[in-house]
C-alpha cells in the first residue's frame, strides 16, 4: 500500500507493509508497535529524545479529553470541512500533530460530511505518537521535523498547524495550488488570570498578522471564551501543557498549585491562508 510519506533519505515514495516502510532504493523504516513510523534522520536530531517528554503529553491528553478547547476544534473543523467539500478525498497533514486530539476530529469531520480523507500527522515527540496512532488508527504518523518534512511536493490538500513551529517554506512546497494552510495561535489575553497568578507583571501574548511567501492571508477565525475551572488536577494539567511550566519561578507554581478554582480566559486566533 503506498503512503502519503516519503523517503526522508531520498524522497522517493514509500510503500506501507505490516511491520516497516520501505522505498525502492532499499532505504527501509521499522513500523512502532504503536502504529507510528520513524521518519527523523539521525542527523536531523537534535536531541536524543526530541518533542514533549511523557509528562507534558500525558498533562495536555488529560486536559484536551475533557474538551476544555473543544472550540477551537469545532472552528478549525468547519473551516476545514468548509474547503474541503468540492474534494472527496482530500489529503491533510497535521504538522506537530501531538497526541492526535485535533487530528481525530478533523477525520470526523471529514468522514461526517460524506468525504474519505487521507490524513497525515507528523511530531517529534513518540510520546505523543503513541497516542496518536491508537487515537486514529485510519491515519499515519511518523516522528518527523516540521522543517523537513517527509512528504512529496504538492502533495496536499489542507495543512494545520496548531501552535507548533512555524515552517511556512515547508508548508508552501507540501500544499498544492489552492490548498488551505490553518494557523491557530493564542490570542491577546488567552489565559491571562493564570498568568496573573504566576507572574507579579503579566504581559500580553503579541497578536501580529503575518504574510508568508506562498501564501495568500484569507481572514482569520477569532474564538474567545472563559472557562470556570474547579479542580487543581484541571488547573495544573493546563498549566503543564503550556510554555510557562518551563520557565515559571517556584513561588509562581507555588502560587498555582494551591487553587482549587480559577475563572480564566482562553482565546485562540485561527488563520487561514490559502497557496498560492
Amino acid at each position: 500500500m503506498k503512503s502519503l510519506f516519503c523517503c526522508p533519505l531520498c524522497g522517493a515514495p514509500l510503500d506501507r507493509e505490516e511491520q516497516r516502510w520501505s522505498c525502492p532504493n532499499r532505504h527501509s523504516f521499522d513500523r512502532a508497535a504503536a502504529g507510528y513510523v520513524h521518519l527523523l534522520p539521525a542527523n536531523k536530531k537534535h536531541s536524543q529524545d526530541p518533542g514533549d517528554d511523557k509528562a507534558m503529553v500525558a498533562a495536555r491528553s488529560a486536559f484536551l479529553e475533557k474538551g476544555w478547547y473543544a472550540p477551537l476544534r469545532d472552528a478549525l473543523c468547519q473551516a476545514v470541512a468548509e474547503y474541503a467539500a468540492n474534494f472527496p478525498d482530500p489529503v491533510l497533514v497535521d504538522s506537530g500533530c501531538g497526541e492526535g486530539y485535533y487530528t481525530a476530529g478533523l477525520f470526523q469531520a471529514l468522514s461526517a460530511a460524506e468525504l474519505s480523507p487521507q490524513i497525515a500527522g507528523v511530531d517529534l515527540s513518540k510520546a505523543a505518537l503513541r497516542r496518536a496512532a491508537k487515537r486514529l488508527p485510519e491515519g499515519e504518523f511518523a516522528v518527523a521535523s516540521a522543517y523537513h518534512l517527509p512528504l512529496p511536493d504538492k502533495s496536499a490538500d489542507v495543512l494545520v498547524d496548531i501552535f507548533s513551529p512555524l515552517a511556512a517554506g515547508e508548508f508552501a512546497r507540501v500544499l498544492r495550488p489552492y490548498g488551505l494552510f490553518c494557523y491557530a495561535v493564542p490570542s491577546a489575553r488567552h489565559l491571562w488570570e493564570m498568568k496573573e497568578v504566576l507572574y507579579s507583571n503579566p504581559y500580553e501574548n503579541p497578536v501580529k498578522r503575518e504574510d508568508y511567501p506562498g501564501f495568500l492571508w484569507r481572514n482569520v477565525r477569532e474564538i474567545r471564551y472563559t472557562v470556570d475551572f474547579n479542580s487543581s488536577a484541571d488547573i495544573m494539567a493546563l498549566f503543564g501543557m503550556t510554555p510557562y511550566a518551563w520557565k515559571t519561578p517556584r513561588e509562581g507554581v507555588a502560587r498555582l498549585e494551591g487553587l482549587d478554582r480559577l475563572s480564566c480566559q482562553i482565546g485562540f486566533d485561527l488563520h487561514l491562508y490559502q497557496k498560492i
